[in-house]
């Protein structure tokens, strides 16, 4: 039984051969599959469902879904519940109604976990007692009676099977867990029943919630830290209940957005490093558990001990771990006016971009700079423009990022309210479906008698993210060297190469390639054009932020649409032909950076990244032997450190040998819980089709620092 990691190193063995057994079972799908043997439950048609309100007929959803599901109780595990209905996997409410399902689901969210443990599902049913006289609360209420008909289900079920468990569902989540044991039960069933309802949620910050516990559990001497990573491993093998056996091949699975946020400061500014810490990178060292996505607050302060250990487990591959820049973020939170307190509890939306759990309604829209550029500006293929200067260029370009922001804002903000007779009041439309499970978990949706799809969350965020921009930046600068400094060729002339997709002037094609620098290695010139781009795009959003109770913030991404875009994409003037798979995120257009990872982080950190709210992502793949041994691990050490120093944003680092993506392409059966990082995710590598394959095996930058 060997858990397979990209770069050939043999993981190490801590856990015991039961907790093993169970993560190959569930890593090779077993409980998968059988999740879709049932993909939904029936909704009672009789009482009119058809003719209910929408809230109403959520509330029938769920309610049949907590009465029909089946249980799933697995000998010898540790906490229990599962999410057992396999439309629950494809992003759905799993409920229907003559045999249509009629909600969808919410993700890029990162709910209140905290909450339950502070105070249980009963501290939350009182609190709404305060709020009963907004109508929006009696469907909050229905939510708290479904959570109950569920866990009553599971308390019976385990009174024989699992005394253990058992005797730890009597307290918890209603009421605030006593022991590490008790707390790991409570934020695993919680999150269980929002999956089980169809919901996509983030963790959040899984040590901070649950090191108290463990410390004073240590403490009293009532359980080691083995016993510990035994229990803690089944939470995060319970994580992987809806890998499938055969799962059809595509963007990858593991996408279920169930992110992990390590480290950094509390409320109070104090450090929350702690042995729950080291365990999660116990685990996912030994399983290779990639289902949930982890990033690691790091500050200047952050101990070289555990720098150390995240590049340990970094080396095994798989892209798991990330790394965030507290400081920067902190900072960049402030910029915008959150509350310098609150801020500091932030995670992510269940990808990367910055929110504050249980308090946050987020969406993102990205858009392709690059397309912008070629098609909107310059007017390739087909009807390319003329300009006399790059200046010319430029300008035209900067007010066509303005002429996009300032339609977005006013077409998904000031649209996204309904009219009122009181000028100036904000009146929130609804903007999604029915969502009480959610809203039950986001902190003021309650207080505000509203839905989290209606205004009713602390922070309403909203956040256009630019995609291609190193590709725009490099076209820019390709231009501007070949036909206004240099003058090799005129403008025209390079557009009709470009027309052409290149044939007939391989000569040129490969001057480009090849005399000028781009952005990835840490040269001035060639950086200032994607850094330019970026500082102009944030500028013209945070230029609308505060018009409105919307949080309207910047971001940088692309989350693989390099793939969806490629086909639509023209030839580029830095030398990459149609069809091309241009830049992922922040990160170079693959091929064009040859210095090295610590000369792509520096270029990466050129632009204001404070400015860059909701996120801006830099892809590092490096190869094994350049992170072998004790200098290998002071090397990555070292890669962080660059990154802190510089203002870095979010940077994910995979370690990987071409060579065994390339044999696992061959071999799928001989790889089936490999796992790489795609993008805000992670997928085991055989789920990939072979345009994903081949953005991960081509993908920046280097291989050496």
């Amino acid at each position: 039984m060997e858990f397979l990691c990209t770069t050939g190193l043999k993981r190490p063995v801590r856990l015991s051969e039961a907790t093993r057994q169970f993560a190959w079972d569930s890593l090779h799908g077993k409980y998968g599959d059988d999740a879709m043997k049932t993909m939904g439950v029936e909704v009672d048609a009789s009482n009119r469902f058809d003719s209910m309100p929408p809230y109403d007929q959520y509330s029938h959803c769920i309610d049949a879904i907590v009465r029909k599901c089946p249980l799933r109780l697995i000998d010898g595990e540790k906490v229990v519940g599962a999410a057992t209905l396999g439309k629950a996997i494809h992003h759905t409410v799993p409920a229907l109604c003559n045999g249509n399902y009629v909600f969808g689901s919410v993700s890029h969210v990162t709910l209140g976990f905290d909450r339950v443990l502070k105070i249980g599902i009963n501290g939350i049913a009182r609190e709404l007692e305060q709020y009963m006289d907004r109508p929006y609360t009696a469907y909050l209420r229905r939510v708290v009676h479904h959570f109950r008909i569920w866990h009553s289900r599971y308390l019976a079920a385990t009174r024989d099977k699992n005394p253990v468990c058992h005797d730890l569902l009597l307290r918890v989540p209603f009421q605030p867990p006593r022991s590490f044991h008790e707390a790991v039960q409570s934020l695993w069933f919680t999150f269980a029943f929002t999956r089980l309802t169809g919901n996509w949620s983030g963790i959040g910050r899984i040590d901070e919630m649950l090191g108290s516990y463990l410390k004073k559990d240590l403490a009293d001497g009532t359980l080691t830290l083995d016993e510990a990573r035994e229990i803690l491993a089944h939470f995060f093998i319970k994580g992987c209940e809806w890998i499938q056996s055969d799962t059809p091949v595509g963007s990858g699975d593991a996408q279920h957005y169930q992110n992990i946020v390590l480290a950094g400061i509390d409320r109070d500014g104090n450090e929350v490093t702690n042995e729950v810490t080291y365990l999660v990178l116990d685990i996912i060292e030994e399983l290779g558990i990639s289902d949930f996505p982890i990033t690691v607050r790091l500050n200047r302060n952050t101990d070289d001990k555990l720098l150390a250990r995240i590049a340990e487990v970094v080396r095994y591959g798989g892209g798991v771990i990330a790394v965030y820049n507290e400081e920067l973020i902190l900072r960049s939170l402030e910029s915008i006016g959150y509350d310098p307190i609150e801020a500091r509890g932030f995670a992510n939306d269940g990808c990367w971009e910055v929110q504050i759990p249980g308090q946050t309604f987020f969406i993102y829209h990205p858009f392709d700079g690059y397309s912008m550029l070629m098609k909107d500006v310059i007017g390739l293929p087909d009807n390319p423009k003329s300009f006399s200067s790059f200046e010319e260029l430029w300008d035209a370009y900067t007010a066509r990022l303005k002429e996009f922001v300032d339609r977005h804002f006013t077409d998904n903000v000031l649209r996204a309210r309904n009219r009122s007779d009181i000028p100036g009041k904000w009146k929130w439309k609804e903007v999604g479906p029915p969502a009480e499970v959610i809203s039950l978990f986001t902190e003021d949706c309650a207080k505000n008698g509203k839905s989290y799809y209606r205004g009713g969350p602390r922070y309403t965020v909203l956040s256009p993210h630019i995609g291609g921009a190193p590709d725009a930046g490099n076209s820019l600068h390709a231009i501007d060297e070949l036909c206004f400094k240099q003058k090799i060729v005129s403008f025209d002339e390079l557009m009709h190469a470009l027309s052409v997709n290149w044939e007939g002037y391989e000569e040129l094609r490969q001057r480009a390639m090849n005399s000028v620098t781009y952005y990835g290695n840490d040269d001035d010139e060639a950086d200032s054009y994607v850094s330019r781009i970026l500082d102009t795009f944030a500028d013209l959003v945070l230029s609308h932020n505060g018009e409105s109770p919307v949080i309207y913030i910047p971001g940088v991404s692309t989350f693989g649409r390099q793939i969806n875009w490629m086909d639509s994409r023209v030839p580029s003037p830095m030398g990459t032909l149609k069809g091309a798979i241009l830049a992922g995120n922040d990160s170079p257009t693959p091929g064009t950076d040859t210095e090295g990872a610590t000369a792509v982080i520096k270029s990466y950190c050129k632009a204001d990244l404070v400015k860059q709210v909701s996120g801006a992502a830099l892809d590092i793949r490096l190869h094994p032997t350049s992170v072998s041994g004790e200098n290998g691990v002071a090397a990555l050490v070292g890669l962080y450190k660059t990154f802190l120093t510089l203002g870095g944003f979010f940077m994910q680092t995979d370690v990987l040998d071409s060579a065994v993506l390339l044999d696992a392409r061959e071999h799928p059966e001989q790889y089936k819980t490999l796992s790489v990082r795609v993008s805000g995710w992670n997928a085991r590598f055989v789920t990939l089709n072979k345009q994903w394959q081949d953005m991960i095996i081509e993908r920046t930058s280097g291989g050496t620092f």
